[in-house]
């Protein structure tokens, strides 16, 4: 079966377009129609249809459709395996977001002095995506929270607590603890992160008397932490994700007791069939960044 073939067909149903598929591979419109038939032929079955103006897939072609899709990933990832090995060797690292933004360029030179022969692939992902990545052969490594897939192995590396982060001329930032029903008392931008962890803090919210004025929802800790810096709200971030503002002064951490035990807990992930050495180098890598400021990671590493 001929592998441009069914790349038209993956093509032509993505675009849902012979026109737009065919500008795609960079072939004529005739071209990619004559591999839709040839692929058809072989198959024996229609693939699409024409409704109108429309191009629908058939019920053949989508049930064919996933092992089409199949079968294209694994040649593109065959072609990647092979151009890596003749060209230089590779590790593909996917992150989430936490690691990613604000751990990942402290640990690159610490990895690129252990691994001079290596380059770096860094991909940024839900955690969800990590594991996948990692399971099917598509990342190395992986930083990623609530691992459950059964072909990983995973070590938890980081546990940066969860707090509430202030700007410093906030009344809050006099030092002192405070309850949780003072949130009634200030704009809260609100950070979703979709973690176990991060959910304690939206269902905390629910079980209160009095419900905080949550003025921002947004899906980005960069954006969450620009709104407190700006004075517009004030809102529960990742320690480490604020680190350096902390330092500097112009954000405070204020303690809650009554999410004194939450963190955003993130694990090192590498598929079972790896070399065990490389993941336990990284390891050992990521305890000796962790050890170099602890008055600022004393409870972001473990």
């Amino acid at each position: 079966m001929n592998i441009d073939n069914i790349e038209a067909f993956v093509f032509v149903n993505h675009f849902g377009s012979i026109n737009k598929a065919s500008k795609a591979l960079f072939l004529s419109q005739p071209s990619v129609t004559s591999r839709i038939k040839s692929l058809e032929r072989e198959l024996d079955a229609e693939l699409f249809r024409r409704v109108g103006r429309q191009l629908i897939i058939t019920d053949k072609g989508i049930e064919f459709l996933p092992f089409a899709e199949n079968i294209i990933r694994t040649m593109k990832k065959g072609k990647e395996h092979l151009q890596n090995m003749e060209e230089k060797n590779q590790i593909t690292i996917a992150c989430s977001g936490l690691v990613s933004f604000y751990l990942i360029p402290r640990l690159m030179p610490m990895f690129k002095e252990r691994f001079p022969d290596q380059t770096f692939r860094i991909m940024t992902e839900t955690s969800e995506t990590v594991a996948r990545m990692v399971a099917n052969g598509d990342a190395d490594y992986g930083f990623a929270s609530n691992v459950s897939q059964t072909k990983l192995n995973a070590e938890r590396v980081i546990e940066s607590p969860i707090r509430l982060i202030v700007p410093s001329d906030h009344p809050f930032a006099d030092g002192e603890t405070i309850d949780i029903e003072r949130l009634v008392e200030t704009p809260i931008v609100f950070f979703e992160c979709g973690s176990l962890d991060w959910t304690m803090v939206h269902n905390l919210f629910l079980s209160l008397r009095e419900q905080p004025d949550i003025q921002y929802e947004v899906d980005s800790m960069e954006s969450a932490k620009g709104i407190i810096l700006n004075r517009a709200a004030i809102g529960f971030l990742p320690e480490l994700s604020v680190h350096r503002e902390l330092e500097e002064g112009s954000l405070v951490a204020v303690d809650v007791p009554t999410l004194a035990n939450v963190s955003l807990k993130t694990d090192l992930i590498h598929h079972n069939g790896m070399d065990i050495d490389g993941f336990d180098e990284m390891t050992a890598i990521i305890r000796k960044v962790s050890s170099e400021r602890p008055e600022v990671y004393s409870r972001s590493f473990i």
